[in-house]
Parts: C-alpha cells; sequence; structure tokens
C-alpha cells in the first residue's frame, strides 16, 4: 500500500512514521509512505504558496496553484504506474485533513486499508482554498472535534491506524483482529512479568492453562469494560447481539 502525503512540512511525515512498526514495514516493502512538499510546485518565485483571504479574515490561506499541481504530479505518477504494470484503473482517493470531515474510526480504517493508493491533503494556516478542494478531494476527514495547527498530526495519526492492518504490517495480524473496538467492544486488561508486581497479582485464570476459560474471561473482562467506560459502544454491541440472534 502506498501513501502520499501532500504537505509544507515533509520533513514532519517522514521523521514521524519512519520509526517502530512503522518503518519496519517500509523496509519490508508492505508499504511506503511519500512525503510531496507543496512548496516545491509553486510558481511564485519566491516560493509563496499563502496569500489574504477574500473578504477579509484574520490569518493567511493556502493557494490552489500549488495544492493543484501537487496533486495533479502525484495522480499521473500513480496512473502512469499503473500503465506500466497493466493494473485496472481505479479511483485514486484524496483525504483532506480537516475538522469539518466525517470522524475518523476503526471501520474507517478498515476500509481505506483495502486501497492500494492513498494521498493526504494537509492544510495549514486558515486552510486551503475552496476551488481546489472541490477539484481534487474525495474525503473529507477529521480526527475529532478541535483544531490544530496543521494536518500533518492528524494525517499521521490517520496512517498510522490504517497502515497496520495491511497484511504483513503487524507481526502477529490476529492483533489487529482482537484489539480495542473489533465488534465494538473495548480490549480486555493484559498483563506481563512479574507475576506480582506491588502486591497485585496476575489474574489466576491466565496462569491456568486453560485456553478456553482464559478466552471467556476476556470476553467477559471487554464487555465489563466497554459498559464502563463507553457506554455508547457497549449500546452497539448489544444490537449487534440481538441481531445476530434473530431468527
Amino acid at each position: 500500500m502506498n501513501f502520499h502525503v501532500l504537505t509544507l512540512f515533509p520533513e514532519m511525515i517522514m521523521q514521524g512514521l519512519h520509526t517502530s512498526i512503522l518503518g519496519r514495514a517500509v523496509q519490508k516493502e508492505c508499504i511506503s509512505i511519500e512525503a510531496v512538499n507543496i512548496r516545491d510546485y509553486t510558481t511564485d518565485k519566491h516560493g509563496k504558496v499563502d496569500d489574504y483571504t477574500y473578504g477579509g479574515g484574520a490569518g493567511m490561506l493556502m493557494q490552489a496553484q500549488p495544492v493543484y499541481d501537487a496533486c495533479q504530479t502525484v495522480l499521473k505518477t500513480i496512473a502512469d504506474k499503473r500503465a506500466a504494470q497493466e493494473s485496472t484503473e481505479k479511483p485514486v482517493r484524496v483525504i483532506y485533513v480537516t475538522p469539518q470531515g466525517r470522524t475518523f474510526h476503526q471501520e474507517m480504517a478498515k476500509e481505506l486499508a483495502k486501497e492500494e493508493e492513498l494521498i493526504f491533503l494537509c492544510g495549514h494556516y486558515e486552510g486551503i482554498d475552496e476551488r481546489v478542494l472541490e477539484e481534487v478531494v474525495t474525503d473529507y476527514v477529521s480526527i475529532g472535534d478541535y483544531v490544530l495547527t496543521g494536518g500533518e498530526l492528524a494525517a499521521m495519526v490517520m496512517i498510522d491506524a490504517i497502515a497496520r492492518l495491511v497484511p504483513g504490517v503487524l507481526h502477529n495480524n490476529e492483533s489487529a483482529q482482537t484489539e480495542t473496538f473489533h465488534d465494538h467492544l473495548l480490549e480486555y486488561p493484559q498483563y506481563s512479568r512479574p507475576e506480582v508486581w506491588r502486591d497485585k497479582r496476575v489474574p489466576q485464570i491466565l496462569l491456568s492453562g486453560n485456553h478456553a476459560k482464559v478466552d471467556e474471561w476476556r470476553l467477559l473482562q471487554s464487555i465489563e469494560r466497554t459498559k464502563k467506560l463507553r457506554p455508547d459502544l457497549y449500546e452497539k454491541w448489544e444490537q449487534q447481539q440481538a441481531a445476530s440472534h434473530c431468527p
């Protein structure tokens, strides 16, 4: 899977996403991460990519031309690669990272993980000229109801969540199927050595070797934790259970 991030701060993307699990996934060629500097595509001789907004208001706005040209360059590169490989033409999703978008969640991560190519567009300052957004963006996505100084951190969050669902990225693919939000449940509590720490013992059932009982205990813990911490998810789980038992 290939991630392309259009940004004014490519070093932020590359430094943040080429470490730990994602860094190893890049080395194994399970995924690729490219940061495209929008500033490289401006026609302004001083490298300017922003200007004042029409109608007044505070702050500067990223201009349409450099954003459009950067995006078109990436799209052409993808199209040329597909043509050389004689692969099926498929529209490339361009995700604009904005607090005005749909809220990102695990199901969306699973959906996006099925794509071969994803382009993330990171705004800055007061955002991006609406005209270019209308031309290139397919998805408006937010990571929450708050405002950041730019889209880079949000893009990195989404890329991390999506990439770990790509086959081969996680050492143990089962991890992605049993963790928090799987089937609307939070993950059960987990323990490691030592067996006793500050007078707190690992639950005896986990030391029993009875895998069926362990699985049962973990499910009950997930249910109780979800009910306590995320009643909204618990309600969805209950609805799912009721639906699955309907004749």
